[in-house]
């Protein structure tokens, strides 16, 4: 089997049935059936590797999460319903009460919210660094650490957290390496190549493109992930078939789609950089982004999602709403369709200044995700509006 990721995520199908078809069918199907008692006993004793009930496994949860785990250069994986059902079913099978998990504060709101609020419920606190200390990573390590956690490239703010450094600091101190690669998908980079135990993802984001079904996966090593399947087996956080079906499909297009996502984000962040109305813009492969030395040397491109702040605040970000006519107004990313969040007075806007301030999310910054349209036409779009702002 070619070892390519193009044709990884075309030929890596379930075994055809006996109606010989090319197409991977859909198997809508709660439960599956046994052959005599004894079948069943030896399938549920796991002496056999079968379907059991698609709580567990389903033949197309399988294929999906089959592509994920060579595409992330993985041992094994499991699929769930969302991307955050994937990150709470990791911690949750994974930490112990009284354990300490070490994070970077740029995460997304509800990852943010699950260590703040759901997790010390259980004894289990957190402890951050911003993206611009990761020089301060150790010295928030405890004797009862067992994560290391990171998304990188972040949400909303796109900044890049150095895998390699990250991997040694947790590999020096015996943790766990946890990295939500949700923006980058595996196409872009592929943590466990820096020392990443678990590796997570919402795939309702670019791994479905189009904005059709919600889902996530952690992929990683064989003994972690078992704990997770076998945590989600009895939590039921699964994935359904359907949209099992659904993102296997979205999975042999990931390339070419991503290739020209990235194509049309560099062209509109380099536009946005020399726009009057714009303070900065943040885009991976921009010079003047930040970390462009490390999102060039663990990233293939710079992905879709672009940051920029207008000048004027957050009532600049309402008008330059109101002014978008093409682009869609969504909490949404990763889709066919170019959208446009401005975090400060959505996503955000329960957050006090001075916390949305950590994490980069000044009052004027819009998060764009940018789409597959003809990159004139996103420029137009933005372009107008930004002059009605």
């Amino acid at each position: 089997m070619s070892t390519h990721f193009e044709t990884q995520a075309i030929r890596n199908q379930t075994e055809r049935s006996q109606f010989s078809e090319h197409s991977t069918p859909m198997y809508i199907t709660s439960s599956f059936v046994f052959d005599d008692a004894e079948d069943m006993r030896a399938s549920f004793a796991e002496e056999k590797e079968r379907n059991l009930y698609s709580r567990f496994s389903n033949p197309n949860t399988t294929e999906f999460v089959n592509k994920i785990v060579a595409m992330e250069k993985a041992e094994a994986g499991y699929a769930f319903a969302t991307g955050m059902a994937a990150i709470f079913s990791a911690f949750g099978a994974l930490l112990s009460a009284g354990d300490h998990v070490v994070s970077c504060r740029s995460v997304f709101g509800s990852t943010h919210t699950l260590f703040t609020k759901y997790l010390p419920k259980w004894n289990i606190e957190t402890s951050y660094f911003k993206v611009n200390e990761v020089d301060k990573i150790e010295s928030l390590i405890q004797s009862n650490t067992r994560v290391l956690y990171a998304e990188t490239p972040t949400n909303p703010g796109v900044d890049v957290l150095d895998l390699e450094l990250l991997g040694k600091i947790a590999k020096k101190h015996n943790l766990l390496l946890v990295i939500d690669n949700c923006f980058a998908t595996p196409y872009l980079q592929t943590p466990i190549d820096f020392g990443a135990d678990i590796v997570l993802h919402s795939a309702t984001k670019l791994i479905d493109g189009q904005g059709r079904v919600l889902g996530g996966v952690a992929v990683g090593k064989l003994a972690l992930i078992r704990e997770i399947y076998l945590f989600s087996r009895n939590t039921g956080p699964a994935m359904s078939p359907f949209n099992a079906w659904v993102l296997s499909k979205s999975l042999e297009t990931l390339a070419v789609r991503v290739e020209k996502h990235c194509e049309n984000a560099l062209k509109v962040a380099q536009f946005l950089e020399s726009h009057p109305k714009v303070n900065l813009v943040k885009y991976p492969f921009l010079k003047s982004h930040p970390q462009y030395k490390i999102a060039q040397q663990q990233m293939r491109l710079g992905g879709n999602i672009a940051a920029f702040e207008i000048k004027g605040g957050i009532e600049a970000g309402r008008k330059f709403l109101n002014a978008i006519k093409m682009c869609s107004l969504s909490a949404n990313l990763g889709d066919t369709r170019t959208i446009v969040t401005h975090p400060a007075s959505t996503t955000h806007s329960k957050l006090s200044e001075k916390d949305r301030l950590e994490v980069g999310i000044t009052n004027g910054l819009v998060r764009l995700s940018v789409g597959l349209e003809h990159v004139e036409d996103i420029i137009n779009d933005l372009k107008q509006a930004l002059e009605n702002a």
